[in-house]
């Protein structure tokens, strides 16, 4: 064989994408020996596919749910966590911030919203001149109570498979990675590689 075609022959096999795949083998994405099986982290993968496709899910029908009420998909997380908690006097917004796990200023801004849209009601705290509580209007539980037979159909479908034990477990493994996560999240934006090996350990 001649020097061009010996050339020629070793550019074929690297622009070769089944030559290229066979020779790599994906790293282990976590390292923890919980997170693996007999070393393999199939498993892991497979969860974290699974997380993100329910993420998105969850994602789309929260927007249809809002857009059905003519609101935005945060506004209708804030309107129904401010139904939940609000009770006989109405719950403050670090209160909303901390369920919804966003910003004091986030909440502050998108209730300011759905005061001006006639559906909450923002009134000075009592005990804290300086605070608002947050409450629905009757505009606001008259949207969610003629919205709540949809909202309920679409949750018995989303979770309907789990049993009593299995939607114990399930809330208290979310909570405990909502918990992870954010450290996670604070390591991501000040960390250093350091501080992510300390944190493994």
């Amino acid at each position: 064989m001649s020097i061009s075609k010996a050339r020629a022959a070793r550019r074929r096999r690297v622009a070769d994408p089944a030559a290229q795949t066979a020779r790599f083998r994906l790293p282990a994405t976590a390292s923890r020996p919980a997170l693996l099986d007999d070393g393999s982290d199939q498993r892991f993968r497979q969860l974290v596919y699974d997380l993100l496709t329910i993420a998105s899910r969850m994602t789309a029908m929260r927007e249809h749910l809002a857009g059905r009420m003519g609101i935005s998909a945060p506004q209708y997380s804030l309107l129904m966590a401010v139904g939940q908690f609000q009770g006989d006097r109405g719950v403050g917004v670090t209160a909303i911030a901390k369920v919804l796990h966003v910003s004091n200023a986030f909440v502050a801004t998108e209730t300011g919203k759905l005061a001006q849209a006639g559906l909450l009601t923002k009134r000075a705290n009592p005990k804290d001149r300086r605070a608002v509580l947050l409450s629905l209007t009757p505009a606001g539980r008259a949207l969610i109570e003629h919205s709540s037979g949809e909202i309920r159909a679409v949750n018995d479908g989303f979770f309907g498979t789990l049993t009593r034990a299995r939607f114990a477990s399930l809330s208290a493994t979310m909570a405990e990675l909502v918990h992870s996560s954010a450290r996670a999240m604070t390591l991501l934006r000040h960390g250093e590689r350091g501080a992510w090996r300390e944190a493994a350990e």
